[in-house]
């Protein structure tokens, strides 16, 4: 995790998934409600539990909810470098964004937030904004997509506990 921290991220629009998504990228918004105390799945978002969960083994400075912490994800042979560019922290709504580093096959940032509405209800909200980087993922075209898809949606069943 040491050549990590200094890395740059390997997107020109940090900080895009607290407002308006960039144009140039796909871009993805997925929310499930959770059956699930909200401090409960806080935890196991601030803790990487739900990425792994979500089948990646994850390699991480410190939690999620640190600004500026890395993480070296893998999914298969895939590394997935990324840095926490910012965090989230309210009474009803918790989260954090990281960007691609170099090395991510994808380019841009993707956001988590678990959040709580006046009756209870508890939501995990996933929103990303990203385009290939390398000339394999390029080349990959709509199978990287599909696998951006399947991971977004495992993220959604670990955050539900399914």
């Amino acid at each position: 995790m040491a050549d990590l921290p200094e890395a740059p991220f390997t997107y020109p629009e940090v900080g895009a998934t607290a407002g308006r998504l960039p144009a140039g990228y796909r871009h993805l918004r997925r929310e499930v409600v959770v059956p699930r105390a909200f401090d409960e799945v806080v935890d196991d978002l601030v803790h990487w539990r739900i990425h792994e969960r979500a089948g990646l083994r994850v390699d991480a400075s410190g939690p999620a909810d640190e600004p500026g912490a890395t993480v070296a994800m893998r999914l298969g042979p895939l590394r997935v470098p990324c840095r926490v560019v910012y965090v989230v922290r309210e009474p009803d709504r918790v989260g954090f964004a990281y960007g691609t580093l170099p090395g991510h096959p994808e380019s841009g940032e993707e956001r988590f937030e678990v959040a709580r509405a006046a009756d209870g209800t508890v939501t995990f909200e996933v929103t990303a904004f990203s385009r290939p980087a390398t000339m394999l993922a390029r080349l990959g075209g709509p199978i990287g997509r599909a696998v951006q898809d399947r991971i977004t949606e495992r993220y959604l069943n670990a955050a539900a506990g399914r």
